[in-house]
């Protein structure tokens, strides 16, 4: 088990973690790492002893960053949901709490699903480019540890008033679209930011979805929001869906792509999808 000590809730819950899986059916060696540039470095470590399952603790951006190493190995993926919003762990049903999370590792089974790709960069839930990474990029860390959700919504609000629209262009290599977007969700789960938005896609549907908020007025992107968190028809709106196993994307003018919460490319880019990639621990229901 490898956690990442410095994700919003990595070291208040490490040691409580650890107690809980000592009534698991098999021993876990458990590692929390504070510096996060260590964490690369601890993955192979513990992947060179090859081991059945590697369970992560840590948020959207320390699974993205650390699910490359699993791609090609025999090594099962399992996930404590430690972060802010834990998309991830949403898209996979798994409970949000530490407690119903070690359970699914207890008596769960495992799922083979999909991941992402940007160019060569595996991810595992959705990356975006718009409001999404500009938010992602200057958030100070204290903000998400201290204040979470709530904190990430008041820093948006800041970010918001100096947000512009862009131009979009995706070519699924049939043909290119070109609108005026206000957000573009590349998704291989239904969640970002905790909130449901990309009904389309899924961790085991075998393609990329590719969601722009099209329109040139902001207020726009406001009320898909509202809609996707409330659940209403309207978030359907001004919203256009491409889906397939391999899209190119370009904006102009060029910008900046948060991948799982971390800014990590920068547009033009090859979206598209690993299907079938790695096996996770999922609730035996699911």
């Amino acid at each position: 088990m490898i956690v990442n000590a410095q994700s919003r809730k990595g070291r208040d819950l490490f040691d409580h973690a650890c107690a809980q899986m000592k009534d698991l059916p098999f021993p876990v060696d458990a590692h929390a790492v504070a510096d996060p540039a260590q964490l690369d470095i601890t993955m192979r470590a513990a992947l060179a002893k090859k081991p059945d399952l590697m369970i992560l603790g840590g948020g959207d951006g320390t699974i993205s960053g650390l699910v490359d190493h699993l791609v090609g190995t025999n090594t099962a993926l399992a996930v404590l949901p430690l972060g802010t919003a834990n998309s991830f762990v949403r898209s996979l049903g798994i409970p949000l709490d530490i407690d119903g999370a070690i359970e699914v590792i207890r008596s769960g089974r495992l799922q083979r699903i999909d991941l992402g790709k940007i160019d060569h960069d595996y991810f595992a839930n959705c990356a975006a480019i718009g409001i999404s990474p500009q938010i992602a990029g200057t958030v100070p860390h204290g903000l998400k540890r201290y204040l979470g959700r709530f904190g990430y919504a008041g820093w948006a609000v800041l970010q918001y008033a100096k947000f512009r629209p862009f131009t979009l262009s995706v070519d699924d290599g049939t043909g290119e679209r070109t609108l005026r977007a206000l957000e573009v969700r590349i998704s291989n789960g239904r969640f970002q930011g905790g909130t449901e938005l990309v009904d389309a896609a899924s961790v085991t549907s075998g393609e990329i979805v590719v969601q722009a908020v099209t329109g040139h007025f902001k207020r726009r992107l406001l009320k898909n929001w509202a809609a996707s968190i409330l659940r209403l028809d309207a978030r359907h709106d001004d919203v256009v869906d491409f889906t397939g196993t391999r899209l190119r994307i370009t904006t102009v003018p060029p910008l900046p792509i948060s991948i799982d919460g971390e800014v990590l490319a920068r547009t033009p880019v090859i979206a598209s999808i690993a299907a079938g990639v790695i096996e996770v621990m999922v609730p035996a229901d699911r």
